[in-house]
């Protein structure tokens, strides 16, 4: 049995890697054939996790919830399920590239193993993300934010600037909270004092680990970008340059969002249904 397994994974892998030549050759991307397995199996267990787990253990778990739910909320319970589980994936993987030595050393081109199944995880997630912002069609920054995830990690491997992508990783922090402020409101707690002090966490959170430190670490990725510019290929230049500073106008646009929401939310507003739109952890 061991060795059927061993032999199904190893032509999987080989079939994985012979698939993303092509892609990779276009990108530029030299590390991404060895990791395209662990892109492609991360893309199948977030669609796992849509498609299937959520919807049978949030029916199990929150029968009244969950069950009083059209369709469209439905999906979008799942949608926060799978982003949770990502949060909680990519954190704790990325917490492990934090301190690599190479990455230190080099932080344009320096490379580990380890920071080549992050960005597969990534990639992974990136890619149903923007496939699903694109058949759940919401807003259009969803489908834009998804893409500009998908297309810096995957050009990651060239290698590139490994360094600030297992840091701006971090964002997800607050992620977290989100998710857990939006299954509050749909379980019958909003208002409540357990909501209020997550609230309060997920604005401290996406303020700091976003916007401040995030803001520190996208100035120091684009000075580091000014100074090697020469020796990229106009395209890196373009979608680095271009996705960060998107990415950083999305993070403020969704904190005033954020704090409008908690207003309102906290000054009298009614109850949501388990209906409510949002998209992939980030609600609208």
């Amino acid at each position: 049995m061991g060795d059927v397994l061993s032999e199904y994974a190893e032509g999987l892998r080989d079939a994985c890697t012979n698939a993303s030549r092509p892609v990779a050759d276009f990108l530029g991307a030299s590390k991404l054939p060895e990791h395209a397995d662990t892109i492609f199996l991360s893309f199948l267990l977030f669609l796992a996790v849509h498609q299937v787990l959520a919807p049978h253990f949030s029916q199990k778990w929150f029968p009244v919830a969950y069950g009083a739910a059209n369709s469209r909320g439905k999906n979008n319970w799942s949608i926060h399920v799978v982003s949770q589980v990502h949060a909680v994936l990519i954190i704790s993987w990325a917490w492990r590239c934090l301190w690599l030595e190479e990455l230190d050393k080099d932080k344009v081109s320096g490379w580990h193993h380890r920071v080549g199944v992050l960005n597969g995880i990534a990639c992974g997630y990136f890619l149903w993300d923007t496939l699903d912002a694109i058949v759940n069609f919401v807003d259009l920054s969803f489908v834009i934010h998804g893409f500009a995830c998908l297309l810096i990690y995957a050009l990651g491997y060239r290698p590139f600037v490994a360094y600030y992508g297992v840091r701006c990783l971090f964002w997800e922090t607050s992620t977290i909270f989100l998710n857990i402020h939006w299954f509050l409101d749909k379980t019958g707690r909003t208002g409540s004092t357990f909501q209020l002090i997550n609230g309060i966490t997920l604005l401290g959170t996406f303020f700091f680990v976003r916007l401040v430190w995030g803001g520190y670490i996208s100035y120091n990725f684009l000075a580091t970008l000014y100074a090697t510019y020469h020796e990229l290929p106009l395209t890196y230049t373009i979608v680095y340059f271009v996705g960060n500073v998107v990415l950083q106008c999305l993070n403020w646009l969704w904190f005033g969002k954020m704090v409008a929401a908690l207003r309102k939310r906290f000054a009298g507003a009614p109850k949501s249904s388990a209906n409510g739109k949002t998209h992939n952890g980030k609600a609208h």
